[in-house]
């Protein structure tokens, strides 16, 4: 597999959904809840582009280093395909929202590639916090 460096935006931020929904199912769950409907529920405030835009802009300010910040930049830049387009259309999102939750996603992605658990359970904790907190 090529570099996290070397990957385009969409992979980086392919796998980060991804591994970011795994820590988001493990945060719900601990609350102790059973039921799934629930959980899903309660996962949603977690994963939905609002509130991934949210905390990226929240570590841009205070957290992030200068690499990490210049991943978030070229991912939130990043030319968006017309099938992401007309999905945030369609659900009345926001192209804007959709962008900085893209960057978040491939700041994920790129840490957990990158293999660098420490800092991907840092920022993935912090996004708790930041969502949390409202």
């Amino acid at each position: 597999m090529a570099a996290s460096s070397e990957l385009n935006i969409a992979a980086l931020a392919f796998i980060g959904d991804a591994v970011y929904e795994v820590y988001v199912r493990k945060h719900v769950m601990e609350t102790g809840v059973a039921h799934s409907d629930v959980l899903h529920k309660m996962a949603v405030e977690y994963v939905s582009a609002e509130g991934q835009a949210k905390v990226i802009k929240a570590l841009m300010e205070e957290e992030l280093t200068e690499e990490e910040v210049a991943l978030v930049k070229r991912a939130r830049n990043h030319k968006a395909s017309n099938s992401k387009k007309t999905r945030a259309s369609h659900r009345g999102g926001n192209i804007i929202t959709d962008k900085y939750a893209t960057a978040f996603e491939a700041l994920v992605g790129d840490l957990y590639l990158k293999e660098d658990k420490d800092r991907l359970d840092y920022l993935v904790n912090r996004s708790f916090d930041i969502i949390e907190k409202g």
